[in-house]
């Protein structure tokens, strides 16, 4: 008796010192999708009592897509150095020898643009694999996205435990139970396989992963573990439980950014989640000696199943997802990121600043918050820190420890943080304290202000003033550090294409004759030195993208034809959609032959992104637009000349 007393003394003593670690991952959860960071429409009481519980960053970073945030979660280094840049993990992986810069492209493409790994190299020593070695338990439950076959499987990279499926950009076949999996690869490789197993028939994913990880949680309560949660939720496709999301349907944000009750009801379950691992600690009082480190994958989703997106993919009308969406959330995106601009897939701060939150009782001061830069390659240093290991030798890591800022006794060993994406709207940014520079590869006037866009996150976090033009020796001075970043990352850097055509004048006309104004159930032509534009359906618009102006804002029209009353709307940086009220500026074209200017004052408060013009056109009687400028009230106008074109 008195033998086994002392060894549970040593057991118990030994456990203080080496504390049980849970990675909890959401998929596509923004930086304002929960009310810690926020949010006014979802409702996240988990969420809230980790909060109270943790530091909170405030400025914590991932990649602006998953695969490349997983990576280096478990590797400790930037993308440019393990090579997963994008999305590709549910891709077969490439060959031996493979060359991830390409020789050629076709002509169109300016560049020679790198790809991304489709794996996550076997080569690499995880944050898994020292945490076995260490005498850890491990485990990998849910969404893995870094490897389609058995070589790139999780229990190939350090976790001894593994209930996850492939090809997984999302869940499982689907949200709900029978997932349709297989034990095996059949021909053709378009079964799921893995080690997921179907559960009772309308069984969530959210829940059964759950109740996998509590079961992990149980059955090594006796001896330290590393618990890998990576939910699905809240990626697509949309799966939802219609009881929350009904709920949500009868709810308004008072600030009428976000709204859309799919996801409220998808971020709902995840919060489910963290409160039955939460409650599963307490119960088995585990809670004092647990890590907890909750984030996410990439900045909230504002592009899937809008009006745009629907078209892009060519859903057809009786797409049961589709309607799902519209029966719910109607034109709405996912989730709105304001105050941050843009969201997931992109190098703005809506795509790439996420929720960070760690808890660890009598180590971590409980309901404080830290504007620590921080991002997914310290996860591994930080962690084997808090456990007082070394960094392993054999494994090179580009994060720093951030666990004297979780015991606020000191601050980051670092002075940059850098963020490689060469896909998408292309190129890499560096984060220096308050300022933030990012260098683009390629020029799109429709996508983004120049090769250089600089911003003063303190003063301007929701990115609307590039101030590249008026800081040039800023831009000097971070540019240089990406310089760095290259070199010592050995990024792949984007070559010239040498079978480019170049930008002829014909063939930019070819690819876009309205310059950037996309005609909405209109016909918009060019006739003799005009833009004619036609009706095909009620209220004939107009609409221009990617504007940067900060208002107030005029708008000058050169027009003639039809008359009647028309209008302008727009929405500012920061609103996912037009509002419903509000932000509309009225006009009236008289019937003219000859051509008439038109000046209408738009009050805009914020930075003009996105506008619409409505015109009083008919399919008898167009209007026909000579020219179309926008002038801000601080700045240089825009115009559109089609009588140049």
């Amino acid at each position: 008796m008195g033998a086994a007393v002392v060894l549970a003394a040593q057991a118990a003593e030994g456990r203080a010192a080496r504390p049980n670690i849970i990675l909890f991952l959401v998929d596509d959860m923004g930086w304002m999708d929960s009310t810690p960071y926020g949010s006014k429409y979802y409702e996240t009481p988990s969420m809230e009592r980790l909060a109270a519980q943790s530091m909170r960053f405030t400025d914590a970073y991932a990649l602006p897509l998953c695969s490349p945030t997983r990576a280096s979660i478990l590797s400790g280094q930037y993308s440019s150095r393990h090579g997963v840049t994008s999305a590709s993990g549910h891709q077969p992986p490439q060959p031996p020898g493979y060359s991830f810069l390409p020789t050629k492209a076709p002509p169109n493409r300016p560049l020679l643009m790198p790809e991304s790994k489709n794996f996550l190299d076997p080569a690499q020593y995880t944050l898994a694999e020292a945490l076995r070695d260490a005498g850890y338990r491990t485990a990998h439950i849910g969404k893995w996205h870094l490897g389609l076959t058995r070589p790139h499987w999780p229990e190939q990279q350090g976790f001894d435990v593994a209930f996850h499926c492939h090809p997984d950009p999302g869940p499982p076949g689907n949200y709900f139970s029978p997932y349709g999996v297989s034990a095996e690869d059949e021909p053709g490789g378009k079964t799921r396989v893995g080690t997921i197993t179907d559960g009772p028939p309308g069984e969530y994913i959210t829940d059964r992963l759950t109740d996998e990880a509590l079961k992990f949680i149980r059955d090594n309560r006796e001896r330290p573990f590393f618990l890998n949660l990576w939910h699905y939720g809240v990626h697509g496709p949309w799966g939802h439980k219609e009881a929350y999301t009904r709920e949500f349907a009868r709810k308004t944000d008072p600030t009428g950014r976000q709204g859309n009750p799919i996801m409220a009801s998808m971020l709902k379950s995840v919060d489910d989640s963290l409160g039955r691992i939460l409650d599963q600690l307490d119960t088995l009082k585990l809670a004092e000696n647990t890590l907890l480190i909750f984030t996410s994958d990439n900045g909230g989703n504002v592009h899937s199943l809008t009006e745009e997106d629907a078209k892009t993919q060519k859903r057809k009308a009786d797409d049961p997802q589709l309607r799902d969406w519209r029966q719910w959330a109607g034109n709405r995106p996912p989730t709105s990121n304001a105050p941050l601009r843009d969201g997931k897939g992109r190098l703005y701060e809506g795509g790439i600043r996420v929720p960070l939150m760690v808890r660890w009782p009598g180590h971590i001061p409980p309901g404080t918050t830290t504007a620590a830069v921080v991002g997914p390659i310290d996860i591994y240093p930080t962690v084997l820190d808090l456990l007082g290991l070394a960094a392993p030798a054999r494994q090179k890591l580009d994060g720093v420890s951030y666990a004297p800022v979780l015991r606020q006794s000191g601050s980051l060993a670092r002075d940059a943080y850098f963020t490689w994406f060469p896909h998408l709207a292309p190129g890499v940014a560096v984060r220096q304290g308050d300022w933030k520079l990012i260098r683009r590869f390629e020029p799109r006037p429709q996508d983004y202000e120049g090769l250089h866009e600089l911003f003063n996150l303190r003063e301007d976090l929701g990115e609307t003033k590039n101030l590249a033009a008026l800081r040039p020796e800023k831009v000097r001075e971070l540019d240089a550090l990406i310089d760095a970043f290259i070199k010592e990352t050995g990024a792949l850097m984007p070559r010239p294409n040498p079978a480019y055509q170049g930008p002829a004048p014909e063939n930019r006309r070819a690819a876009d004759p309205l310059n950037g104004w996309v005609p909405k159930n209109c016909r918009g032509e060019l006739r003799q030195g005009a833009l004619v534009v036609l009706a095909e359906g009620r209220s004939p618009f107009l609409g221009i993208a990617n504007l940067k102006h900060q208002g107030p804002v005029t708008c000058k029209f050169r027009s003639r034809g039809a008359s009647g009353a028309g209008k302008i709307q727009w929405r500012v940086a920061g609103q996912q959609t037009f509002p419903a009220e509000g932000q509309v500026a009225n006009f009236t074209l008289e019937k003219e032959l000859d051509w008439r200017e038109t000046m209408v004052e738009l009050p805009v408060k914020g930075a003009l992104v996105h506008l619409r013009l409505y015109l009083p056109a008919t399919p008898e009687q167009p209007v026909e637009l000579d020219w179309v400028e926008l002038r801000p009230a601080d700045g240089r106008a825009q115009r559109w000349d089609f009588n140049s074109r």
